[in-house]
């Protein structure tokens, strides 16, 4: 069979290659990442030492001609400027037009299909406008574009984590965006038995914080928010790269481990660890979640693999007329 070639632009640590190898893995295709960028070289770093690969530096630096031509474009662009944390300044922020790098490749190459990634908050932004600005652009280059918010906690992983995914696609396919797959693991799965002492907070932090609340369950994830309020649950909240040092803390007493923290964004314990714990910790909360990712590359797979008869797909799409676009 020949394998399917894609890029993977603002890289991060990979955790859109783990799930397209996985997602191609279940389903007998050969995966080829042809092209990989990622400014950050903490990243790049850890992306090197688990996949052999370097990725390219600043992608504004790379012509887009110079891109290998291939099936699938996936991108977690930037999402400082779209996030709540942030200052929502959108394309007023420099990190907020490099979404037209992702535009400008997909002009060129005009790949089959793509997968991209942000936060949730870019719904809402500047009233909506900014997301239509998106798919305006997405749709204006010959693509069927559709988006949904999913949830981490949705699709196995004990992490309340909710990200803006738009998938586009050249064909009329009647692409749907996969079910949710309750439950998610527990707590037990995903923290390590003996944990070094340096990951507990202070005497006096977790005084504070036990007075401050009581949780209801044995196991849980303590969450305190900027107001000082605290939670707790048997999954996390979502990850932050630039989150306090006791932003989370298990049963109120200590940190996650990096492991830990990779763990509940679906990567593998064989995946490589090779920064520092701060490192980690950013590298983790700049993460795409990979078991959503999968869930999504498996439901676009065959389509672009040709495995489904696509001139069935196309009359029934012409029949039907039941595609779904939530522009």
């Amino acid at each position: 069979m020949e394998a399917i070639k894609y890029i993977d632009l603002f890289c991060g640590v990979g955790g859109f290659r783990v799930a397209m190898e996985e997602a191609c893995k279940e389903n007998n295709i050969i995966p080829r990442c042809v092209f990989s960028s990622d400014i950050d070289i903490h990243s790049q770093k850890v992306y090197e030492a688990n996949f052999d690969e370097k990725p390219f530096g600043d992608i504004t630096k790379i012509h887009e001609k110079n891109i290998p031509e291939h099936d699938i474009l996936f991108a977690g662009f930037p999402c400082q400027p779209f996030s709540i944390i942030g200052q929502m300044q959108g394309f007023n922020d420099i990190r907020g037009t490099l979404f037209f790098d992702i535009a400008r490749i997909l002009k060129r190459k005009k790949p089959k299909a793509f997968v991209l990634e942000n936060v949730k908050q870019l719904v809402g932004h500047n009233k909506g406008k900014t997301l239509k600005t998106i798919l305006n652009t997405l749709q204006s280059l010959g693509y069927y574009v559709q988006y949904a918010i999913l949830n981490a906690l949705d699709y196995g992983l004990p992490q309340k984590r909710e990200r803006i995914i738009i998938v586009g696609h050249r064909q009329p396919i009647i692409f749907s965006f996969p079910a949710p797959t309750k439950p998610f693991k527990s707590l037990y799965e995903i923290l390590e038995k003996k944990v070094d002492k340096k990951y507990y907070a202070s005497d006096y932090i977790k005084k504070k914080r036990k007075i401050k609340h009581k949780s209801a369950y044995k196991l849980s994830i303590w969450h305190e928010n900027k107001a000082g309020n605290i939670c707790s649950y048997p999954y996390s909240c979502a990850l932050r790269a630039g989150a306090s040092h006791n932003y989370l803390l298990v049963n109120g007493e200590r940190r996650l481990t990096p492991r830990e923290m990779f763990r509940l964004q679906g990567f593998p314990d064989t995946f490589k660890i090779v920064v520092s714990d701060g490192q980690a910790r950013k590298q983790a909360g700049n993460a795409v979640p990979v078991d959503v990712a999968k869930a999504v590359i498996s439901k676009l797979l065959p389509y672009v693999a040709n495995t489904i008869d696509m001139t069935t797909v196309i009359k029934e799409y012409e029949v039907t007329n039941i595609y779904i676009h939530n522009g």
